[in-house]
């Protein structure tokens, strides 16, 4: 077993950590939207307006701060008039990019509004820039946002919404440099410059808009869009057309053809895993380093849009539909993520993973078949982590350092403290080893404590329609007061809360 000190001072506040960070992604995928959100009108499923009601009170338990759609690569060949108006009228289409489906577009824009108001939950719109046009998006953005009067304004009105939506959060396309276009840097800036002036702001909505930024590594991308927006070494004046910069990153442990499965794993490939993982805060650093240069009052955003982990589909099912089970070690990858994005909140400003419902690294997994609803244990840790969001994030220092395996820091913690209360979560990554975390509490006291955990007999567990909460939160009952503060004991691969009111 091994020991970890760290010092946690209480009273010494950082940056906010944005709620936004705990952000969802739905694409027209596979089952992520027909089957899982939507099951229509006609359903024996409780829906409201084809909405279902089991997936939003689910989702509104996690405080769900924003939903990111129509896409993904989807929405670089989504053309929203298609999905407004009666549905027996709206016309289908291919959905070339997951499984060569017919997309009927049942679920359209007043679909998607309705679901962000029953989850209370913020619209992230991603505008078709690969195949789309500047004047598109702009009606879209009119269509929704816009008041008085106005030909977008009056279509809107003849669809059944009188008032206009508010819409912060748009996305000038997606994955420009691959399905979103293929475009270099430097052509993709030009359509972001364009775009983005062209995506209005209506009455009081102001928008904040996105640019589909790199892929991983990619800094070339990064530096290419901040030489559009800010100047080298001088003091940066933002530009009207672009507010943040997006950054996509999948954990996978194997190769992109052979990416591994979600079930059937050893521990090496469980640190490979780890690893891969923890690889996100390197990509952050560096992104966000090289935006300083020409952003040093970090003005412009950056937003992780896409992260999680993706495996080979499970057997039997299509392999264009993205559906995988998962497990313990899929709960570390979202902890893991989660301590890397508190200690970035000053320029990380939003995350959401991919996806929501039956479609990689999902929160929730319905059973075709029987209509069953499954918590993941992706979801717990959404879950056991809600108090950090709009909260002050609270360093966390470990003079003494972290137990490593092969270079992997096996031990991760982030603290935050709002409204007089601090939340402190920590993970142990050691596939088969304990830790002890000594928490030396300085600038204040906590009382009331109380502490939870995820964790299971092996990290392959998973939940299932048989066996929904193999892997659940329950009551940790191993953390006992010192001198200088708390002892907490993290079993193997395991995830811990710890809970307490500023005395």
């Amino acid at each position: 077993m091994s020991s970890v000190a760290a010092v946690l001072n209480l009273d010494v506040e950082g940056p906010r950590i944005s709620r936004h960070l705990y952000g969802h992604f739905a694409e027209h995928l596979g089952r992520c939207i027909y089957g899982g959100f939507y099951v229509g009108e006609d359903s024996d499923i409780p829906n409201a307006g084809g909405i279902r009601l089991d997936v939003v009170e689910a989702l509104r338990a996690l405080n769900i701060p924003n939903l990111r759609w129509p896409g993904g690569c989807f929405a670089d060949e989504y053309h929203w008039m298609d999905g407004i108006g009666p549905k027996e009228r709206r016309p289908k289409m291919v959905n070339t990019h997951w499984g060569n489906v017919e997309e009927n577009n049942h679920f359209g824009t007043h679909e998607f509004m309705a679901l962000c108001e029953l989850l209370g939950a913020e619209p992230y719109i991603s505008g078709n820039v690969g195949s789309g046009t500047v004047k598109e998006m702009s009606d879209w953005v009119e269509y929704l946002t816009r008041d008085g009067d106005s030909p977008m304004v009056r279509l809107r009105k003849a669809n059944g919404r009188e008032e206009p939506w508010r819409v912060t959060y748009w996305g000038l396309g997606n994955e420009a440099w691959g399905c979103g276009g293929n475009m270099n840097a430097g052509q993709y800036t030009a359509e972001a410059r364009k775009y983005g002036t062209y995506a209005r702001d209506h009455g009081d909505n102001r928008l904040y808009r996105i640019a589909a930024g790199a892929n991983s590594d990619d800094y070339t991308w990064t530096e290419t869009l901040m030489k559009s927006l800010g100047t080298l070494g001088c003091a940066y004046r933002p530009q009207p057309y672009v507010q943040a910069l997006s950054l996509h990153y999948y954990t996978i442990a194997g190769t992109w053809q052979d990416k591994g499965d979600a079930t059937v794993f050893d521990t090496g490939d469980h640190y490979a895993t780890m690893a891969a993982a923890a690889r996100v805060e390197e990509l952050i650093t560096r992104h966000s380093t090289l935006m300083d240069c020409y952003d040093p009052g970090r003005t412009v955003g950056l937003v992780l849009d896409e992260w999680g982990t993706w495996w080979n589909v499970e057997p039997g099912t299509n392999p264009g539909f993205l559906y995988q089970q998962n497990t313990m070690r899929d709960a570390l990858v979202a902890s893991l993520h989660f301590d890397v994005f508190h200690r970035h909140a000053e320029r990380l400003v939003m995350a959401n993973i991919a996806q929501t419902v039956n479609v990689l690294q999902a929160m929730i997994l319905t059973d075709p078949e029987s209509g069953a609803l499954v918590l993941t244990p992706t979801y717990h840790v959404f879950e056991m982590n809600k108090g950090h969001q709009d909260a002050a994030s609270l360093r966390v220092d470990t003079p003494g350092g972290l137990p490593t395996r092969d270079g992997l820091a096996t031990v991760s913690m982030s603290a935050s403290r709002k409204d007089g209360r601090v939340l402190v979560s920590l993970s142990n990554l050691h596939a088969d080893q304990d830790a002890d975390v000594e928490l030396d509490l300085r600038g204040g006291v906590l009382a009331d404590v109380t502490a939870r955990i995820l964790t299971a007999g092996k990290l392959q567990e998973h939940n299932t329609p048989e066996a929904p909460e193999a892997v659940a939160p329950r009551p940790h009952t191993q953390v006992t007061a010192t001198p200088a503060g708390l002892r907490v004991h993290l079993p193997a691969h395991s995830f811990v809360t710890v809970e307490g009111r500023l005395a």
